[in-house]
């Protein structure tokens, strides 16, 4: 009997530890020769049930780590919402929450089966480095859209100028953003060269300075032109009264006088008001006696 069970022990310990061809065949062959009714015992003992409690605790592990990592996910969003964050951040951080946790636990799942991390997280690594040189680029617009959701340089909502288009920001992604131009085209900008490159957020502030210049021609009336269109900026109610506004001679150009009228407005309402201005005074000017110059040569002929 003791002569069998040292058989067995045998047998378990090349199952166990022997990896080569070689070894798995001497195996074989000695399963061969020993009956069954002798290693298969020793063999359930000393393999098959260690291995049964490591995948009930496997799967023990696994179900009580996704209950955490749900209950986590519970508790990020509910203090987001408490906070009142943007979508574009909850959804982020929930997504980047889970495929974190749930990678860590798989890691540790596998460890419990008893297979070598090292080399798993090796291999990984090796992936992960051919990937990311065959991604390069859409790994830059991934960091560039986790820098534009962490530090907000704009928000859902703004309008803003970037790599030549014009636009609202209508979604905020991981890897672009999306702008609903003023003709009502989508545009999807890369969010590598947008979290790099120049970009103007005219929506930040609530007041916005609209500019204008008018001539008038030589020999007309400044003070009636300066006064008349000083008139027509108190007459707009989306006008701001601070700062006042301001109207003074910018340029004495070469067929005219040039005035510099700027005001302050609420940046939704910089349009209407810049459109509007400019149709009131093409229309008021005339009637004060003041005339818009055009280009003009004076050609002097002398007879000999």
């Amino acid at each position: 009997m003791l002569e069998n069970d040292t058989i067995a022990g045998q047998v378990t310990e090349t199952i166990s530890n022997d990896s080569t061809v070689q070894a798995m065949a001497e195996t074989v062959q000695m399963l061969r020769e020993t009956p069954v009714n002798v290693w298969l015992p020793q063999l359930v003992k000393d393999y098959l049930v260690p291995l049964g409690i490591k995948i009930l605790v496997s799967i023990l592990v696994f179900i009580i780590g996704r209950w955490i990592i749900k209950l986590i996910k519970n508790r990020l969003a509910n203090g987001l919402l408490k906070k009142r964050a943007d979508p574009t951040l909850h959804s982020f951080f929930s997504n980047l929450i889970s495929f974190v946790l749930n990678f860590i636990l798989i890691i540790f799942i596998i460890s419990i089966l008893g297979v070598n991390t090292s080399s798993l997280v090796a291999l990984l690594a090796s992936a992960g480095l051919a990937v990311g040189m065959a991604l390069s680029g859409t790994l830059q617009n991934f960091a560039g859209g986790v820098v534009i959701i962490l530090f907000r340089p704009f928000r859902v909502g703004d309008f803003i100028s970037a790599q030549g288009q014009e636009g609202v920001v209508k979604e905020i992604q991981i890897f672009n953003t999306v702008v609903l131009t003023v003709d009502n085209k989508v545009v999807h900008i890369p969010n590598g060269i947008l979290s790099t490159g120049v970009m103007t957020i005219y929506t930040k502030e609530e007041t916005r300075r609209v500019d204008w210049t008018y001539s008038i021609a030589y020999g007309d009336d400044y003070d009636k032109a300066k006064s008349a269109l000083l008139r027509l900026c108190g007459e707009d109610q989306r006008i701001l009264k601070e700062p006042v506004p301001f109207v003074e001679i910018s340029t004495l150009n070469t067929s005219s006088v040039d005035l510099k009228v700027r005001v302050w407005v609420k940046s939704a309402d910089y349009w209407p008001v810049f459109f509007s201005m400019n149709e009131k005074v093409y229309k008021e000017l005339p009637k004060e006696g003041l005339h818009f110059p055009f280009p003009q040569v004076d050609v002097h002929l002398e007879q000999k």
